[in-house]
């Protein structure tokens, strides 16, 4: 998932953004509310990340905010606030779910899968863009109608690519989704995994952006 982690405490967002990372999110940090509110207004992730005490913008004014404005996106509420009347405050603004602090990191991430399912439950199965169209279920890919085999990580890499299309992956944003922390890849893996899809579908297909990574080209 794509997830926006709105924490002030430096050393909580480190390690939380490094555990989600090995878990296969992606992940983008800001530590105030106001830069919190804008970048889930502006961007298109799957789930917020929440902390209470912010500085510029309380998170509950924050999380107000997003629902008033329309947004559907899943929030898990991350604070050492462990009153009741919070909790029930944040899920009657609409939190998806609320857990204190201090946590236990496995709970934290079982939470997130839950709301992933429940997500993913409401959400359509197939990716099209273009030509290309991305069987989630079969784990199956067909451009132009026609069936193409994948190996895991190359279908792995196409669907990252393809559920944010308009978003560049840096290498190692991608090394960690194919590959995980307990498994290693070789310093050019992420590139030849690219070179594959570029000439199996359409050179097209993946854009190099230098100094950067790569992102989700064209599939017409």
């Amino acid at each position: 998932m794509h997830i926006l982690l709105v924490e002030d405490d430096e050393l909580i967002a480190t390690g939380l953004q490094l555990a989600l990372e090995r878990a296969h999110h992606i992940v983008d940090w800001v530590s105030d509310g106001i830069q919190g509110q804008a970048r889930a207004r502006s961007k298109n992730y799957d789930l917020v990340i929440l902390d209470l005490g912010l500085p510029g913008r309380d998170g509950f004014d924050v999380l107000r905010s997003m629902r008033d404005s329309g947004s559907l996106v899943s929030v898990l509420i991350l604070s050492a606030r462990d009153a009741t009347p919070d909790r029930i405050r944040g899920l009657d603004l609409g939190a998806d779910d609320y857990l204190t602090k201090p946590f236990e990191l496995d709970e934290l991430l079982a939470r997130i899968r839950a709301l992933e399912r429940r997500r993913s439950s409401h959400a359509t199965n197939t990716l099209v863009r273009g030509q290309l169209s991305l069987d989630i279920d079969k784990m199956s890919l067909s451009w132009n109608g026609a069936v193409i085999d994948l190996p895991r990580r190359e279908w792995v890499l196409l669907k990252l690519l393809m559920e944010y299309p308009e978003r560049v992956f840096s290498r190692e944003q991608i090394e960690n989704a194919l590959y995980g922390w307990t498994d290693g890849a070789e310093s050019n893996a992420v590139d030849v995994h690219v070179h594959h899809l570029r000439k199996k579908i359409i050179p097209e297909i993946i854009q190099t952006v230098r100094g950067m990574g790569y992102r989700f080209g064209s599939a017409d």
